[in-house]
């Protein structure tokens, strides 16, 4: 092919490539990369056929402004993704602070609500967890091993399994919201009801301390994850109710933005617990300091992480700007 020939049929791509380059859009990145492709293909061609000719010395400079544009964009991705964990996310929860605090009093009166109920009928109990479960319980604390559930499975399957459950639960918790923040409510309502009744049980048979040293390993970080997915469905739920000045469909949009970053948020929570429920809480004869030292470094990452530092950050007003709507 001759190469004014192959410069007419390929000029027209060529010229849109540089265009989209110069104006540096985030949305044609897809374009970007596949319109690179091919550009890399045509540079190939010219200085295999036409080498030294204006054409090859244009296509390689497009290319090498190409890969700057690409290298400059990943760069800032992960500058982003750095962001999002440094200030993003911990000035997002502290602007749902209110709902944060609703979603962990529910939980709480929840939970309360659930011992009061076992402790004058321990029947409610099977109703919550279902005979099966209690039953095997029951034949656990009678043998002296009142945690065998947890070694029932070999580690990775059982770690695969509680991670990705933990993540459905915390998705609907989320999803429900859009019934208004009555639908997460409830989420929050049944598991602390569950958690209630269930800490009640072992106390009952006089286990409740080594349920808790043993539970509470990956129950900190789950249980906390479970109340932020509430937190986040409220959000969404209450920017569907009360949408202030804006027009609905833009406050639910902004409502679900916000929840989605949440529970994006949380997701290492549940990893982490899942690692813990599926790998640690298994080895019941660990020493009381370790199980106790898990606990409260989990815990005082929660408070921190997602209650005292946001607090921090949006109390320095160089940052107060940076708080996604």
């Amino acid at each position: 092919m001759k190469e004014i020939r192959f410069l007419n049929q390929n000029i027209k791509k060529w010229q849109h490539f540089e265009s989209l380059l110069d104006r540096k859009q985030e949305s044609s990145a897809d374009n970007i990369a596949d319109l690179f492709i091919q550009v890399t293909d045509d540079l190939s061609y010219a200085n295999t056929f036409y080498p030294g000719s204006k054409t090859s010395d244009y296509l390689n400079q497009l290319a090498s402004k190409a890969h700057q544009h690409i290298y400059r964009n990943r760069k800032i991705k992960s500058g982003r993704l750095i962001r999002f964990w440094k200030t993003e996310l911990p000035l997002l929860m502290y602007s749902v602070r209110k709902e944060l605090f609703y979603a962990f009093l529910i939980f709480l009166v929840s939970t309360l609500i659930g011992v009061v109920s076992a402790q004058h009928d321990l029947s409610f109990v099977r109703i919550i967890m279902g005979d099966n479960y209690v039953n095997s319980t029951i034949d656990n604390i009678k043998k002296g091993n009142p945690m065998a559930v947890y070694n029932q499975m070999d580690e990775t399957s059982m770690f695969l399994m509680i991670t990705v459950n933990n993540i459905k639960v915390a998705f609907f918790a989320f999803v429900t919201g859009i019934f208004t923040a009555f639908g997460s409510g409830f989420i929050l309502f049944r598991n602390g009801i569950m958690l209630g009744s269930f800490q009640y049980f072992f106390a009952e048979y006089d286990v409740f301390w080594e349920s808790v040293r043993t539970i509470w390993i990956h129950g900190t970080l789950e249980i906390s994850a479970i109340i932020l997915a509430g937190c986040a469905g409220m959000v969404m739920g209450n920017s569907l109710i009360f949408p202030g000045t804006l027009p609905r469909k833009i406050s639910l949009a902004r409502g679900t933005r916000k929840g989605a970053k949440i529970i994006l948020g949380i997701v290492p929570l549940f990893i982490v617990a899942g690692f813990l429920e599926g790998f640690v809480t298994r080895h019941t004869e660990m020493p009381l300091w370790l199980g106790i030292l898990i606990i409260g470094s989990s815990l005082a990452f929660v408070i921190w992480y997602f209650i005292l530092y946001p607090n921090q950050l949006a109390n320095q007003p160089i940052q107060r700007n940076e708080v996604t709507h």
